[in-house]
């Protein structure tokens, strides 16, 4: 039964801690997953540098650290005999923040909640629905995927405030994704998606409203399995667009960066893993400029694997 426990594994370093919303680095996020598998979750990510920019604030030069611990769970199902993904994820976070305002240093504390994650994705070419077995016996094939993250307004959010945890809005950004194996070892992503957004009726001071263009998200990986369990990632991300406005008065804020990072995963026994993740600002136009590192345990719990329908036929 040695490739259940490997495959027990692999189910599980598809999924990752909370991230930022637009600074995704999010390697093997579309691939393929035995149906009927929940995988818990549970993570702690560290941030320093202008984490929390915006220049619809009279902020110059921010400082910020912050620390983030997160929950959540993913579940996988069969939709019209594709291969399907829910998962919901809640961090939490604390930290301090200084900047130059009207010319004057000053610092502020924060810790609360941020803002719930929830995210749908659809296997649509390359990835029937299948239990474990059928997928140790399958060749690895190239998959088109698509998804659905929205970002729920849960965050701690003062009205009074400049810098915040929660960003008192909905996102939603709908994606496509490939995924292409390159022979036993290599696989390349990349994903294309954009983030639309609804708008703030209580910016600060509290009573202006802000709004913001759709932000493009491209992003890029090739992995490489060092072992059957064992594997690293190189990640790319560029996003673009996300023009904001205060009350009708547009902000000279368009984003066209890019960022960088590296991930790597190592097995725990037959249903935990580990995962290390590193980013950093690449080009930065506006905001953004920050590196991250992360470390998630996952464990996996396998559901009931009967015959599934490409099975039954």
């Amino acid at each position: 039964m040695k490739w259940l426990y490997t495959f027990i594994i692999l189910i599980s370093l598809v999924f990752t801690v909370e991230k930022s919303q637009a600074q995704d680095l999010d390697p093997r996020a579309y691939a393929r997953i035995p149906v009927n598998v929940t995988v818990v979750f549970a993570g702690f990510g560290y941030s320093h540098g202008g984490i929390v920019t915006d220049a619809t604030v009279p902020l110059e030069d921010l400082q910020a650290k912050i620390g983030s611990p997160s929950l959540g769970i993913v579940h996988s199902f069969s939709l019209f005999r594709r291969t399907a993904q829910v998962s919901a994820a809640l961090p939490y976070a604390w930290g301090e923040a200084s900047a130059l305002v009207a010319g004057e240093r000053q610092s502020t504390t924060r810790s609360g909640l941020g803002d719930m994650r929830l995210r749908f994705s659809w296997l649509l070419i390359g990835a029937p629905a299948a239990t474990i077995g059928e997928i140790a016996k399958a060749p690895r094939k190239t998959i088109l995927g698509a998804s659905l993250s929205i970002v729920t307004p849960t965050g701690q959010y003062f009205t009074e405030k400049l810098i915040n945890l929660g960003t008192s809005r909905w996102a939603f950004k709908p994606e496509l994704a490939l995924s292409q194996p390159l022979g036993k070892r290599w696989l390349i992503d990349f994903y294309s998606g954009i983030w639309f957004f609804t708008r703030n009726d209580s910016f600060y001071p509290g009573s202006s409203v802000r709004t913001q263009d759709p932000l493009g998200s491209f992003q890029g990986h090739i992995s490489y399995n060092i072992q059957p369990l064992m594997w690293v990632a190189f990640d790319w991300t560029f996003y673009t667009g996300g023009r904001s406005s205060v009350d009708g008065v547009e902000m000279d804020d368009r984003q066209s960066n890019s960022r960088i990072g590296a991930t790597l995963v190592l097995p725990v026994k037959k249903r935990h893993s580990i995962k290390f993740a590193f980013s950093t600002g690449a080009i930065i136009r506006s905001g953004a400029d920050f590196t991250s590192i992360s470390v998630g345990w996952q464990t996996t719990f396998l559901g009931k694997q009967g015959k599934t329908a490409t099975q039954s036929n």
